[in-house]
């Protein structure tokens, strides 16, 4: 058995002080419901810095490991039974783990309360959607108005090539010397790696508050611990309020090399970006990888010329093995930002003016009849079938790859999409150089799951 400690705590930042009704409310719904989750996120984080990221072994390892919130009058502190030994150090928690805890207390817990229960935010609406992001990024303390534009997101895969994540690592280095901040998914691979380069280049250049800014999701952060450099972090309740929180915070964004889910967000930023609203946005967008991930980008820009045309080229530029060009021309997209949002007098700290269609805020559910109903076809605007190519690609990997649509394949048969089937040529041949780069996690070989309707 792993050597565990029990011990209770006071968590850090905005739970320190709040009244005894907000103390009330937050101990009666973390025993509600939301019981079980927190103890998931609560132990991934614990055992930040383990080889492990299987959370099935880690809950086993630690059956018995609980975490009660306790109500106290002046606030309330953190009961921690049979907690992974290694989050201590002579018998006090390492400050970046208890911080980490209670930023997952505070978002799940009490942000998921005011926002989910409440009719204060009407989640059925644009606004109402963008409105809950920026409050949640507001509690966290995420939002900086005194600082320049500086924030770089950085997307790609988490399970990558040694050779990826080296590569990560030197782009985040050229950024940090340049003093760019880094936000990502805060997990492994190329979310690791950008901050790993970017802290050592923070300290060379004296840089007195580096930002390294993690969002992410409860489901990701009970199989993916947080990554320890992340200094701050933010749980968003799904994948598109992570997303827009991304491209609402960001001044650049950097994607590497991934897999089928880099493409998606790939799709989702641009299907974003060719939004008419957004012709003259000032988003500088960089695909970056080594030499032995150019057939990645290369694949992926065919195809959205493809789709989208030769006007989608506008939107991003590809670097390949050239950490210290990206580096420069980051830090020239960011002048761009500053004189654009100035002369427009618009925050530097939560793009407003950037309009998210409504397609891109919706959670989709892969069904087979969600799936027939999407409009393949080039004669649409660019930035809607962006948005249903999106869809599509997520469907199509989800009949591959994911246990619950591999039922539904089996059970109902292979989607009946309505789509151009040159279009959806595509896409297949996309998906095949996936597979044989090894960017798809399949328990046997690649086979389509869909067929063009009749």
């Amino acid at each position: 058995m792993p050597e565990t400690i029990s011990s209770t705590i006071s968590p850090e930042g905005s739970l320190e002080i709040l009244s005894q009704h907000e103390v009330s409310r937050l101990h009666d719904t973390s025993r509600q419901g939301l019981h079980d989750l927190l103890r998931l996120c609560a132990l991934a984080v614990l055992n930040s810095g383990s080889p492990t990221d299987d959370s099935i072994a880690l809950m086993e390892a630690y059956k018995d490991f609980d975490i009660e919130v306790i109500q106290q009058a002046r606030g309330v502190r953190l009961k921690l039974t049979n907690a992974p030994a290694e989050a201590f150090v002579d018998g006090r928690m390492i400050r970046g783990i208890r911080e980490h805890l209670s930023s997952i207390l505070r978002d799940i817990v009490y942000v998921y309360n005011e926002i989910q229960t409440h009719r204060r935010f009407d989640l059925d609406t644009a606004e109402g959607t963008t409105n809950a992001v920026f409050h949640i990024l507001r509690k966290a303390g995420a939002l900086k108005p005194g600082l320049d534009p500086s924030l770089v997101v950085c997307w790609g895969g988490h399970s990558i090539s040694r050779e990826e994540y080296d590569y990560s690592k030197d782009v985040g280095y050229h950024l940090g010397l340049r003093e760019m901040d880094i936000c990502t998914g805060c997990g492994p691979g190329a979310m690791k790696g950008p901050m790993k380069g970017a802290n050592l280049a923070h300290a060379k250049q004296r840089r007195s508050q580096p930002r390294y800014l993690g969002i992410s999701e409860p489901g990701i952060i009970a199989a993916e611990a947080p990554n320890p450099i992340v200094n701050e972090l933010v749980v968003m309740p799904d994948i598109e309020k992570r997303l827009e929180a991304f491209v609402r915070l960001a001044h650049g964004i950097v994607v590497f090399p991934g897999g089928v889910g880099t493409a998606e967000e790939i799709l989702y930023l641009l299907g974003i970006l060719l939004h008419p609203d957004n012709t003259d946005m000032e988003l500088p967008v960089i695909l970056t990888g080594p030499a032995n991930s150019a057939d990645y980008f290369k694949r992926i820009d065919e195809f959205l010329v493809y789709t989208l045309g030769e006007g989608v080229r506008r939107h991003y530029r590809i670097i390949i093995d050239d950490p210290t060009e990206v580096g420069r021309t980051m830090h020239k997209g960011m002048d761009r930002v500053t004189d654009y949002r100035k002369a427009r007098q618009d925050a530097f700290y939560f793009n407003w003016r950037l309009t998210i269609n409504r397609d891109f805020q919706q959670p989709f559910s892969p069904t087979h009849e969600a799936m027939a109903g999407l409009a393949l076809h080039r004669e649409q605007p660019v930035h809607e079938l962006a948005a249903n190519l999106r869809r599509a690609f997520s469907g199509i990997v989800a009949g591959n790859v994911k246990e619950e649509g591999i039922r539904a394949i089996a059970a109902r048969g292979p989607y009946r999409l309505h789509a151009e089937p040159a279009l959806m040529a595509r896409l297949d041949e996309l998906l095949d150089s996936f597979v044989a780069q090894g960017r798809m996690k399949l328990s046997e070989h690649y086979e389509p799951c869909y067929r063009l309707a009749e």
